[in-house]
């Protein structure tokens, strides 16, 4: 029998406040509402706790971490154009990097079969080790999985990031690093600029970092293959023992921070395939909220990301593979010659 999958959220997010920009307290207040239609599917619903310092020092610089707390501390305001921060953020943040070390802690414990959602506020895949930016202060997935590794004897992480931005500082955190795979799925060109598919990381990291930029108007029919053809045997041949997605959902149709075309139906398609995979692999699959600024798709997509997380929930297979999943393939073949 599977373990209870586990949800992870803490009332600190709601304390971060941003006024009116788009990452706002409005993104957890509807997604709270829709999941509490369903009874959160039956997820273990957990209190996350906050990081430990020495836990966010494995990624991030006492500097950053001094001066966020010290900027809370005095009111808040705008750190830049994108990112502001009010005297709740510190702590919601703390909370958010928490949830996401929690959450691997709980799946690396429940072990095969244990899956779980960690939904906090602030996102973080832009925050680089020393700088916040792009709404993140802190980035959440790369300190759960940086703790994976060196705390919780895991390997080999793979990180999938569907947000349809670039996962730019958790590309730069791992870029010299085998120990994290990271194939960023995002919409080219859009903020953060970075992600093109010639960066590749450096060092042992050189092929561990998989950039796929894809055109706006990008749909169903291309992340999911993308998903099915190229993240899925990526996978097979790096032999994760921990899967993490870096669940945004600002590649969604109704966006309007993005132009990319994914549906409800997309993103519930491509967490089967990832459940699958790891069913198959016999490994844990987390997911750790990013983007998604269309509040009632991002509490939808939310809800069918969770239910695919379940048993019983399998992917079409049908669909052909995309132009786009066989350059890519074609690509990578240099790093990875049993992908084709």
């Amino acid at each position: 029998m599977a373990p209870r999958p586990v949800f992870l959220d803490h009332p600190s997010s709601l304390e971060h406040d941003t006024g009116g920009d788009p990452e706002n307290v409005q993104r957890l207040l509807v997604l709270n509402e829709e999941l509490e239609n369903y009874a959160h599917f039956g997820y273990e619903r957990i209190s996350s706790p906050a990081v430990q310092r020495g836990v966010l020092e494995g990624v991030h610089t006492p500097e950053h971490i001094d001066a966020l707390e010290q900027f809370a501390a005095a009111g808040g305001g705008r750190l830049d154009v994108d990112t502001v921060m009010s005297s709740g953020s510190y702590v919601a943040a703390l909370h958010a990097a928490g949830g996401a070390v929690e959450l691997v802690r709980r799946l690396v414990d429940g072990g095969a079969g244990q899956v779980g959602f960690s939904a906090h506020r602030p996102p973080g895949h832009h925050a680089v080790a020393e700088r916040a930016m792009g709404f993140c202060l802190f980035n959440n997935i790369a300190v759960a999985a940086r703790h994976a590794v060196d705390a919780l004897g895991r390997k080999r992480v793979l990180i999938l990031d569907w947000d349809v931005h670039h996962g730019n500082g958790t590309s730069d955190i791992f870029w010299e690093s085998d120990e994290v795979l990271l194939l960023s799925i995002h919409e080219w060109p859009l903020y953060p600029g970075s992600g093109r598919a010639s960066e590749v990381g450096r060092g042992a990291g050189r092929g561990y970092t998989v950039n796929v930029p894809v055109p706006a108007g990008t749909g169903d029919a291309a992340y999911v293959s993308l998903v099915r053809d190229l993240a899925v045997p990526l996978a097979r041949l790096y032999e994760p023992d921990l899967i993490l997605i870096s669940a945004g959902y600002d590649a969604h149709l109704e966006d309007p921070l993005a132009d990319c075309a994914v549906t409800d139906a997309g993103f519930a398609q491509m967490t089967a395939l990832m459940r699958q995979l790891a069913i198959e692999l016999e490994v844990p699959l987390g997911c750790v909220l990013e983007g998604g600024y269309a509040v009632h798709a991002l509490a939808r997509s939310v809800a069918v990301t969770m239910r695919s997380l379940l048993p019983g929930v399998n992917s079409d297979p049908s669909m052909p593979v995309h132009p786009l999943a066989m350059e890519a393939l074609t690509r990578l073949a240099e790093f990875w010659p049993g992908l084709v």
